[in-house]
């Protein structure tokens, strides 16, 4: 995770530093939070911090490429969410995500111009994220996914293969900037992302036989797997398989402005008549 982080933020400088004057790069600070299983219906619930950093890349006043590395954590939890309270089950996950989008400014924009200072946006895209739900039993946190709750790994479930930590998501919300200064962006932005995994709070299918987890997994399997203390649960609904997980980060953003300094026209910024008269200093 801190190599890919590494390389992302290494990624956006060399970014920058070759396609300056219309890039800005920055950093969020906000919320985030899940939807899923333990949590089919409320958004912003059981939110907990996030942070991120930002590189944008701006195409014209009216659309921005964005790349950007998230990182949050989400929390599931039926005794306070009640969707399903006698299943008893809880999980957090950390979110490591990086993504690609596209935003498109509902009036013009451009940080600095006298004229085109703010804009809502919306935006659009594609993310992978890194995820590792876990659970807490007895003051312990455990990995859920080596346990394989649902029966995963085992020879009696076959059928449920061991699910990957790494997955796919489809990032779109909206957002609105301001620009503070010549060189500073301000803003607020919510997006929700649609994920292709519904693993993310370790949550799927139906109970596992606990006389097959404890044997072929391990007893704590079988402890984490069925919370409810109730007994022949075996075959039960635990999950809903035909819905995938949604999580969201939502915040405040601040951008700078690259501005190289340089005598005449920079070879790196071509000086498009259009873009450049709303690109003017002030």
């Amino acid at each position: 995770m801190k190599r890919a982080l590494s390389g992302f933020i290494f990624l956006i400088l060399i970014v920058s530093n070759t396609f300056a004057q219309r890039t800005e790069i920055g950093f969020l600070g906000g919320t985030s939070y899940y939807m899923g299983d333990l949590n089919p219906k409320k958004n912003f619930e059981l939110m907990q911090p996030a942070v991120g950093i930002i590189a944008r890349y701006n195409l014209s006043p009216r659309f921005a490429i964005k790349i950007n590395g998230y990182y949050g954590t989400v929390k599931g939890d039926d005794a306070i969410t009640k969707f399903n309270e006698k299943r008893n089950l809880s999980f957090k996950s950390e979110v490591l995500e990086f993504s690609a989008q596209l935003e498109l400014n509902f009036l013009p924009y451009v940080t600095g111009h006298k004229d085109y200072f703010f804009s809502p946006y919306i935006f659009a895209g594609i993310s992978a994220f890194n995820f590792n739900p876990k659970a807490n039993y007895d003051g312990k946190w455990y990995n859920l996914q080596p346990l394989g709750t649902e029966g995963q790994g085992t020879i009696a479930y076959a059928d449920r293969k061991p699910y990957s930590l790494n997955a796919l998501a489809i990032p779109f919300g909206l957002g609105f900037k301001y620009s503070l200064s010549k060189n500073i962006c301000f803003g607020a932005e919510w997006g929700l992302r649609k994920t292709n995994t519904d693993y993310l709070d370790d949550v799927s299918t139906t109970y596992a036989d606990p006389a097959i987890l404890s044997s072929e997994n391990t007893p704590i399997s079988a402890v984490l797997a069925d919370r409810s203390g109730e007994k022949n649960n075996t075959n039960l609904q635990r999950g809903n398989s035909s819905n995938k997980d949604w999580y969201s980060f939502a915040g405040l953003f601040v951008t700078f402005k690259i501005v190289k300094k340089k005598k005449g026209d920079c070879p790196s910024y071509p000086q498009y008549k259009r873009y450049k008269d709303y690109f003017k200093e002030v």
